[in-house]
């Protein structure tokens, strides 16, 4: 038998080869069932998932190219080449998935905002439906769906509209109205506690309003309404807004 060997080196050479090939297929399949397994486990996204599975696919393909180039007899220097490359390969493969980790495992920790809660993130606005490793979903108040990546929250400025005391849980939104001076301060704070009045029973805490800002051509007012759900909000605000300036206008072409 060891004759064979002697006279046939390449014989050898072959072994090896279908030996490095063999444990190569075996160990993808091991790692990429685990990886799998572990995937529906925690619940990852598909992407994320997919990621890592291609992620260890990769290492383990270049681990064999190289282990079967050596068995070959390539020259050590090409070696060294060909893993630098395919790890050059491996790392841009997996930069996005490690990163969208890296951002969800710091939104699960730090918290900003959870699911329920109503945020603004940068231009999107709306009740926070699904967090995961890689994206949050957001139901905006036109009733659509808004995917926004981990990676590009941790870039944006977040508004959480939490609000807490000491007797409830509520969320606070506050929005911004100008008015003119076309009526006195007086008047106007008169008729906006009128519609404050007549909405406070429509919030768990009544509307709150405060001058923010006056200058020459009009008055700055912030308003806050409270809600128990963070949906009601959609329905409410455009509600009360409407009322103020409705109530606004009518006074106006009244003093006229």
């Amino acid at each position: 038998m060891l004759g064979i060997f002697a006279e046939y080196p390449y014989l050898t050479t072959i072994i090896w080869l279908l030996v490095v090939g063999i444990a190569a297929v075996v160990v993808e399949r091991i790692i990429t069932r685990r990886l799998k397994g572990f995937v529906r486990k925690t619940e990852m996204p598909p992407d994320v998932g997919n990621g890592l599975i291609l992620t260890a696919r990769l290492i383990i393909v270049v681990g064999a190219v190289v282990a079967l180039l050596h068995v070959g007899g390539v020259p050590p220097d090409i070696l060294v080449s060909f893993s630098a490359l395919g790890g050059a390969a491996v790392g841009f493969a997996s930069t996005r998935t490690i990163g969208n980790l890296i951002a969800g495992f710091y939104l699960l920790i730090a918290r900003p905002f959870r699911v329920g809660d109503y945020v603004r993130i940068d231009s999107v606005e709306g009740v926070v439906q699904e967090i995961t490793m890689n994206y949050a979903k957001i139901l905006t108040p036109a009733n659509t769906v808004v995917s926004i990546s981990t990676q590009r929250i941790l870039d944006k400025e977040i508004t959480n509209y939490r609000f807490s005391d000491e007797e409830s849980k509520l969320y606070c939104y506050g929005f911004e109205l100008n008015f003119d001076h076309s009526l006195p301060t007086e008047r106007l704070e008169e008729l906006l506690d009128r519609v404050v009045e007549r909405y406070a029973e429509m919030f768990p805490k009544k509307p709150e309003y405060q001058a923010t800002k006056f200058t020459r051509l009009d008055r700055n007012y912030m308003f806050y309404i409270y809600a128990e759900d963070p949906k009601d909000i959609f329905i409410l605000q455009p509600k009360i807004l409407r009322e103020i300036m409705q109530t606004w206008d009518e006074a106006k072409t009244a003093s006229q």
